[in-house]
């Protein structure tokens, strides 16, 4: 059974220049230990739709719509605002994309360690303190104990970001959300938290969503991708079959983007030619087509539904919304 498992979702922004849709039907689920990886350009809807999945847009502007959000079977949707604090933090982590900004500056490291535990587990100070302890050793910050008296500013960006991955482990969750965790930091300590991420979902077996930008991140750590653009999924694979056999359009344009570091040396780093679509009405068409080289009249005329390109059920195995699918070869030489 999925731990986390989101059906039809549906999210909107009220604006002075009218409706917004930004989330648009998108259907996925996470099993116990697995590693999603969430990709796609800035404004295809991979922060909004895991932001929406625990109330953490502001309403208004921003209203879900429609959908189910199964967390161990109940639709945490339909939760009052305080079982909804009961679910952030306890039973989803969420470790947020900014570290320099996502930490209060005017509280220790250890007093927002320890809210968590003394608000969703009821520790004592002691207690709590000595959790916040394991957690900081946990994530590789060393002199723990000594560290819990300082303030965020004192920490580097790659030791805020492990601060903030220690705070998201608090009370152990059963899903974790990362929203482009290593996105301001450079390489090295992108590198880090990477492998850090990788021992933690070991020791520990929760489910983990990664959401990203970085296509080279998620082959390195993901069991399986989600590709979204316009507000929906347009392609769902496992992680190896996504790299070799690509079927949209867009996916495949995305891998072209990597830089490579063998090879024959081309002449211009290739770039996806076009803008994304301006989301202010429920989609009837297909969102690529006006960036897209196979775009044909249904595609204009026909918003594509998810299929499956394996046989597997819908979200099971590799599923595409597509009117046009890439050809055998071409898809492996992409």
């Amino acid at each position: 059974m999925p731990v986390l498992e989101v059906r039809g979702l549906k999210t909107v922004f009220q604006t002075r220049g009218g409706e917004v849709h930004a989330v648009n039907d998108v259907s996925f689920h996470l099993r116990p230990g697995e590693l999603l990886g969430v990709v796609g350009e800035s404004g295809s809807g991979k922060s909004v739709t895991m932001m929406s999945l625990i109330g953490l847009l502001p309403s208004p502007p921003a209203q879900v719509r429609a959908g189910e959000v199964l967390l161990g079977g109940v639709d945490i949707l339909k939760a009052s605002p305080e079982e909804l604090r009961k679910v952030r933090g306890a039973r989803i982590g969420f470790v947020f994309q900014d570290p320099m900004t996502s930490l209060n500056p005017v509280f220790t490291v250890g007093a927002q360690i320890m809210e968590p535990l003394r608000v969703h587990m009821g520790l004592t100070k002691a207690q709590a303190e000595a959790r916040a302890v394991e957690l900081l050793e946990l994530v590789g910050i060393p002199d723990a104990r000594k560290r819990l008296k300082t303030y965020p500013h004192q920490f580097s960006g790659g030791m805020r970001q492990r601060v903030m991955i220690a705070i998201a482990l608090a009370c152990d969750p059963e899903v974790l959300i990362a929203d482009e965790p290593t996105t301001a930091l450079d390489v090295t300590i992108q590198a880090q938290i990477l492998e850090l991420v990788k021992e933690l979902r070991q020791k520990l077996g929760m489910a983990i969503v990664w959401i990203t930008h970085d296509l080279g991140v998620i082959a390195g750590i993901a069991d399986r991708v989600m590709v979204m653009y316009g507000g929906q999924i347009v392609e769902q694979a496992p992680v190896w079959e996504l790299f070799h056999k690509p079927q949209h359009p867009y996916t495949r344009a995305l891998l072209r983007t990597i830089p490579k570091l063998g090879g024959q040396r081309e002449a211009r780093l290739q770039v996806i030619e076009g803008q994304p679509p301006i989301l202010a009405g429920a989609p009837t068409a297909c969102p690529f087509r006006a960036r897209c080289a196979h775009a044909f009249a249904r595609c204009e005329a026909e918003n594509p539904l998810r299929r499956p390109v394996d046989g597997a059920a819908l979200g099971h195995g590799h599923d595409v919304a597509c009117h046009w699918t890439a050809p055998a070869q071409e898809s492996a030489d992409a």
